[in-house]
């Protein structure tokens, strides 16, 4: 609480003067008593012992304060339940108010401030930033930053995952930017970087150490709970944070990062330069920039690699989604290969097909070239399939097939319309009408259709009716004899007497 000058004097008057007491200064001055301590201590003066009242706790404080010194991380729930077993009467609640002040407090730790040169080093860290909504897919949107430790130049990226290529991305957009890079990168233990850790030893990531040994720097993790090494690009992703996305709008990922890029050569390279107050970031990378190391003349390859196996229907499945291949590669083990924009699969060193990337979830992206293919595939399987049935049913049907090609007729509907007139009349009948339409030399179902309709009525017999049979191939090559009616007429006759004595 806050108190003005005449309070204080006031306090001291009325201590040295009248002998008052904390508690009756507290009261007449309307303050608390822990502000009239404080204006005592404050003029030197020590601060007056209080009689305590006796607690309840006061018997068991010797074995609470030996315990907390052997277990300090004892709870105090459990605690309690001990005291309790040994007598003690009170509430929980005011037990653990009152245990507090035994507990044993550790040192706080003192931290050297770190100093780096120019050019020295840089801290690499991923932000965590929400998530966004594509399509029917959820995915987290992460920040990837780079700081440069002397001159605090910010390197800002956002993507949809932190994937080891995503990571190995990040850093060459950084050293592309910066035009160089540092000597040394350090890092949080990553899964990205460190993906084991023994005390001292360190198992590295074999992509990061392949990618470090391109760009020669060396990477250095952090020691184990010692997060204020790397100090910096927490308060970057602070600063990114407050600074850069809080109430920001933006499209889609591409124009984050475009703001992104222009808030980190604006804004961000104007703030004052934390080593030096008498520069800007801006000034300080201009001196730290020559420091850095020169970048290859190659960059490294990020692009991911992953060997999917296509099943019965002609898709490659990639990060969540279905990309459309040849047909003719089905059953086969082939290779994706992806940027952030494209994907690509590839049989070897032969690319089959090149889509754009989508990041929604369970969608087809599609070439139309390779649905015609399949299409027009498909429709030369059934008319296949349809000339191998007419064959092995009605033999002369090849020779008819043979002199329509010739004559330039469509294969394909000649062979649908006889299909239809075997299920019709049966074989029998159509090897029969086939046979006359090539004696007359009119290969064309109608001179066959014209025919078995002619023999039907010459039989007397009633128009077909389509009948719809079974899938089975053996049932529609079935070849069913029709039954002969006179019977029926003789049955007819040799009722005939017993109707007419009826």
């Amino acid at each position: 609480m806050a108190i003005t000058k005449e309070q204080q004097a006031q306090i001291l008057r009325y201590h040295h003067v009248e002998k008052w007491l904390v508690g009756t200064i507290a009261r007449q001055l309307g303050v608390h008593h822990t502000t009239v301590d404080r204006v005592l201590s404050q003029a030197g003066l020590p601060k007056a012992d209080r009689p305590q009242r006796p607690s309840m706790i006061d018997p068991y404080v010797s074995f609470i304060a030996d315990t907390l010194t052997k277990y300090p991380t004892l709870t105090a729930s459990r605690l309690y339940a001990m005291v309790r077993e040994r007598g003690y009467g009170g509430g929980e609640d005011h037990f653990r108010h009152q245990i507090a002040h035994y507990r044993p407090r550790p040192q706080p730790e003192a931290y050297l401030r770190l100093k780096t040169l120019p050019g020295e080093q840089a801290q690499v860290d991923w932000g965590h930033f929400g998530k966004v909504t594509i399509g029917r897919a959820v995915r987290p949107l992460m920040a990837f930053v780079m700081v440069l430790s002397w001159s605090r130049r910010i390197f800002l990226r956002f993507y949809l995952n932190q994937q080891t290529a995503n990571f190995l991305r990040g850093h060459e957009a950084a050293f592309q930017a910066w035009g160089g890079l540092p000597r040394v990168l350090l890092y949080d233990n990553l899964k990205s970087a460190v993906l084991e850790r023994q005390g001292d030893a360190i198992r590295f990531n074999p992509t990061l150490l392949a990618f470090a040994a391109h760009y020669h720097f060396e990477p250095r993790p952090v020691a184990v709970y010692r997060g204020n090494e790397k100090g910096r690009v927490e308060r970057a992703i602070r600063y990114v944070r407050d600074n850069f996305f809080a109430a920001r709008q933006w499209r889609d990922l591409d124009d984050l990062n475009a703001q992104a890029e222009a808030w980190c050569l604006g804004q961000s390279s104007d703030r004052p330069c934390p080593e030096d107050r008498t520069l800007t970031v801006r000034e300080a990378f201009a001196q730290e920039q020559p420091a850095l190391l020169a970048l290859p003349d190659n960059p490294y390859p990020t692009d991911e690699r992953v060997e999917v196996k296509i099943g019965k229907t002609p898709y490659a499945r990639f990060d969540l989604n279905d990309y459309s291949l040849p047909h003719r590669f089905t059953r086969r083990l082939l290779t994706v290969v992806a940027t952030p924009r494209e994907v690509r699969v590839l049989k070897g060193a032969e690319e089959v097909a090149c889509h754009p990337r989508s990041y929604g979830k369970g969608e087809q992206i599609e070439d139309p070239a390779h649905i015609e293919a399949l299409v027009s595939a498909k429709r030369q399987g059934r008319h296949h399939r349809g000339q191998d049935r007419l064959a092995h049913a009605v033999p002369a049907s090849r020779e008819l097939l043979i002199q329509a090609a010739e004559r330039g007729h469509n294969l394909g509907s000649i062979t649908a319309a006889l299909l239809r007139l075997l299920d019709s009349y049966g074989t029998t009948e159509l090897e029969l009408a086939i046979g006359e339409a090539l004696q007359r030399g009119v290969p064309h179902p109608n001179a066959v259709r014209l025919t078995l309709e002619r023999r039907r009525e010459q039989r007397h017999q009633p128009p077909v009716l389509p009948v719809a049979l079974p899938a089975d191939q053996r049932v529609r090559e079935l070849a069913v004899r029709p039954h002969a009616l006179g019977t029926y007429d003789q049955l007819q006759t040799e009722q005939a007497p017993d109707d007419e004595s009826s």
